[in-house]
C-alpha cells in the first residue's frame, strides 16, 4: 500500500515534471511497447487497441478470425498484425523465438486456456496482463470488500462448461493458472460490469433504450439502491497504463464504491435521452419484494440492479480504491449514457427490437398496470 512517503514522493515528481517544457516532458512518456493481444476484436480488445495504437505501442493480435473479422482490416490498420490460430488447439503463429513486452489476455475463461498460453509465451514475455472479473470472489455480503476477500472454489475444478454457476470459480483458475506459470510477473485485472459503445449485451443498455422509448419506465426498489459498472473506454485506458507503469498484482476495476445509485443512473439516462430528442418520460419506483411476487427478477429482468441486502450487502460496493491510486480515472457518466444511446441509435431495426436483457414493453406494463392497481386498492 502506498505510504505518506511513496505520496509525496509521487507528487513531487509529478510537480517536476510539470516544470519541465514541452520538448523535455515528450521525451519522458512511456516507451513504445511490443503489445500481444489474445483477442482483440470483440468489444473491450478494439477500445484496448484504439488506445495503444493511438499512445504509439506495436500491437500484434491473436485470434481465430471469426468475431468482427473485419475489425482491423484493410490499408488504414496495415500497422497491426494479425495472427490467426486458435489457443485451444492451434497455437503455431505464436510459436518460435519473437518476444513481446506483453501479453493482454481477454479472453480466457479456462484454466488451461491460460496454462497453454503461458507456458508458450512466458519465457518471451515481460508482463502478463489478465482480464478477469469480480465474479471470482466467494460472497457479495460485505461492502467495500478489496482484492484480498476470499475467491469462489468449485467443486469440480476440472469442470469445462462455462455457467453462470462456474464462471467467477473458472476465472479464479485462470487467475492461478497465470501465476504459476509467470510467477511475478502477471496482472490481473478484475472488472465489473462493463459497459458502453460496443456492447452487445444489452445490459446496461437497456435503461438508456428504456428513456429513449419515453413513457412510464418501471425502475426497480429505490432510487437509493447502490449500483456498479465501468466505462470500456476507461478500463481500455487503465489496461494500457498498467502496461506502461509495469503495474503488477490484483486490481478491482470498477466504478468507486458506493457512489453511484440507480437514481442516478435513471435520471441521467432521462436527461441524456431528452437531449438527443427522445419523448419525455418518467420514473415509477416499484419495491423489490413486489417485483419478487410478480417474478421479475434481478440483474436479467431489472438489469444493473440487485437488492444490496442478506448475501448481495455488498453489491454495488467493492473497492476499487488500489486501481485508482494505480491510475483508473473515469469519464463522466452522462458521456457513457450517450455515447451508449448513440451506438444502440444505430444498430438495424432489427436488432433493436431483439433486446438480450430487461423486460418487454409489454411485460413492463403488466408490471406497472399491477402496481398502479394494487396501489389504487389500497388507497380505496
Amino acid at each position: 500500500m502506498t505510504d505518506r512517503r511513496d505520496f509525496l514522493v509521487a507528487g513531487l515528481a509529478g510537480a517536476s515534471l510539470l516544470a519541465l517544457p514541452a520538448f523535455a516532458r515528450t521525451k519522458l512518456r512511456p516507451k513504445a511497447l511490443k503489445i500481444l493481444v489474445m483477442g482483440g476484436t470483440g468489444f473491450l480488445g478494439p477500445h484496448f487497441v484504439e488506445a495503444a495504437r493511438k499512445a504509439g505501442h506495436t500491437l500484434t493480435l491473436f485470434n481465430r478470425g471469426k468475431t468482427n473479422p473485419e475489425r482491423f482490416s484493410g490499408e488504414d490498420f496495415r500497422d497491426i498484425e494479425q495472427l490467426h490460430g486458435d489457443r485451444k488447439t492451434d497455437m503455431k503463429a505464436l510459436e518460435g523465438e519473437r518476444r513481446w513486452d506483453a501479453v493482454l489476455d481477454t479472453s480466457a475463461y479456462l484454466p488451461a486456456d491460460v496454462t497453454r498460453s503461458t507456458q508458450l509465451l512466458g519465457s518471451r514475455v515481460g508482463q502478463y496482463l489478465l482480464v478477469s472479473t469480480i465474479s471470482v470472489y466467494a460472497k457479495t455480503d460485505t461492502p467495500n470488500q478489496d482484492e484480498s476477500a476470499p475467491l469462489a472454489q468449485l467443486a469440480d475444478p476440472k469442470v469445462t462448461e462455462v455457467t453462470g454457476e462456474t464462471y467467477g470459480g473458472l476465472k479464479a483458475l485462470c487467475e492461478r493458472a497465470a501465476e504459476a506459470q509467470m510467477p511475478g510477473r502477471v496482472t490481473v485485472v478484475r472488472p465489473g460490469l462493463i459497459v458502453g459503445p460496443g456492447d452487445t449485451t444489452d445490459r446496461f443498455t437497456y435503461w438508456p433504450a428504456r428513456a429513449d422509448r419515453g413513457g412510464e419506465i418501471l425502475a426497480p426498489g429505490s432510487a437509493q439502491d447502490p449500483t456498479q459498472f465501468i466505462d470500456v473506454r476507461d478500463l481500455a485506458a487503465f489496461l494500457l497504463r498498467t502496461l506502461e507503469q509495469r503495474n503488477l498484482g490484483i486490481y478491482n476495476a470498477d466504478a468507486p464504491a458506493g457512489k453511484l445509485s440507480m437514481g442516478e443512473l435513471l435520471s441521467t439516462c432521462q436527461q441524456v435521452a431528452g437531449r438527443m430528442q427522445a419523448p419525455k418520460s418518467s420514473v415509477t419506483w416499484v419495491p423489490a419484494a413486489f417485483l419478487e411476487a410478480q417474478k421479475v427478477g434481478p440483474w436479467q429482468d431489472m438489469p444493473v440492479w440487485i437488492p444490496a441486502q442478506g448475501e448481495y450487502a455488498g453489491f454495488g460496493r467493492i473497492s476499487s480504491a488500489k486501481a485508482q491510486a494505480a491510475g483508473l480515472r473515469y469519464r463522466p457518466l452522462p458521456d457513457t449514457v450517450r455515447d451508449t444511446l448513440a451506438y444502440w441509435r444505430g444498430l438495424p431495426a432489427e436488432r433493436r427490437a431483439k433486446p438480450k436483457a430487461g423486460l418487454s414493453a409489454a411485460r413492463e406494463a403488466e408490471v406497472l398496470a399491477a402496481w398502479h392497481a394494487q396501489a389504487k386498492s389500497k388507497a380505496g
